[in-house]
């Protein structure tokens, strides 16, 4: 009998690559006698390395086009990074599942310098997260944050040839791709709080494709599910955005779950933080009452700042 592949779309960065293949890995003896196949893209992401992804539209560009594979049938299922994925999906497609969290915290890099703290007065340092640049400069106004897209490979090098004297990057990519040891230090999470679903892998597929949902349930991560529903239900009471410089981090204790939350001007001259603690079977409705507490003592208005600067 011949029986059709599961083909995975993803992008073609170092990173996706490792992602999909990890997937692909899991799900090889699941789908047997089934070949699991990858199918790299380019998305527009990608693309256009040279231009802010705000301006670009976000990055959602990361995901439309595996999303386009799915639609024209040519895969099944796509794997994102989930900070990547907007929170409001088309209704043919669902996250199916996710895969258990890696470390979400930011990486601090750099060659010089121990410490984000040690670093002098004025110094260049590579993100071109909103998220990242806020809580930066909310701490050390006095620093420089310049623009940084590409890879990670990419990034590493601009930073080795004196083009930054420090980088902020994810702990989870670094681990994946074996460049742990290129950490200088990891930030806390009072100091930069991650990204919605930093760390975290997820699925999606077409939401009638009974079988490959079926599939993918069983490699979803239960307490990182309801971590990244939590954290995707803050967002989406915030903004709905991923381009907006909006932070959240659920952790599970046992059956509770406590979800920090952070928005703020992107010069880091005004933050709101918020915190809220509950069962974790109630993970959404946690998110949403986060995002109205946030909203009502002044997020609103720095989220109505940053949209009309």
């Amino acid at each position: 009998m011949n029986f059709k592949p599961l083909r995975i779309a993803t992008r073609k960065s170092a990173l996706a690559l490792w992602q999909a293949e990890h997937v692909a890995a899991r799900l090889r003896p699941l789908a047997a006698p089934r070949a699991v196949e990858l199918l790299p893209l380019t998305t527009q992401g990608d693309r256009s390395l040279q231009d802010s992804l705000a301006l670009l539209g976000g990055k959602g560009l990361f995901v439309k086009e595996l999303e386009n594979a799915l639609a024209d049938k040519r895969a099944e299922l796509a794997v994102h990074s989930m900070k990547d994925v907007p929170v409001a999906l088309p209704a043919d497609f669902v996250i199916a599942a996710v895969l258990e969290r890696e470390d979400p915290r930011d990486a601090f890099v750099s060659a010089c310098w121990p410490a984000l703290a040690a670093l002098p007065r004025g110094a260049r340092v590579g993100s071109s997260s909103l998220r990242r640049q806020c809580q930066l400069l909310h701490c050390r106004p006095d620093l420089q944050i310049l623009p940084l897209r590409g890879n990670v490979d990419t990034r590493l090098k601009k930073l080795e040839r004196g083009d930054y004297d420090a980088l902020i990057l994810a702990v989870a990519g670094l681990k994946r791709l074996q460049l742990a040891h290129k950490i200088t230090a990891v930030l806390d999470v009072q100091i930069s709080l991650p990204a919605i679903a930093q760390g975290t892998i997820g699925i999606e597929c077409h939401t009638g494709d009974k079988e490959t949902r079926n599939l993918l349930a069983l490699l979803n991560h239960a307490p990182t599910w309801q971590c990244t529903l939590a954290e995707r239900a803050l967002n989406q009471g915030l903004s709905g955005s991923c381009n907006l410089p909006v932070a959240g981090y659920a952790e599970l204790e046992g059956h509770s779950l406590s979800l920090r939350g952070r928005v703020g001007l992107p010069d880091g001259s005004r933050v709101v933080d918020g915190e809220i603690h509950g069962p974790a079977h109630h993970a959404e409705d946690l998110g949403r009452r986060l995002a109205a507490d946030m909203l009502g003592r002044g997020a609103a208005e720095v989220l109505r700042q940053v949209t009309d600067s």
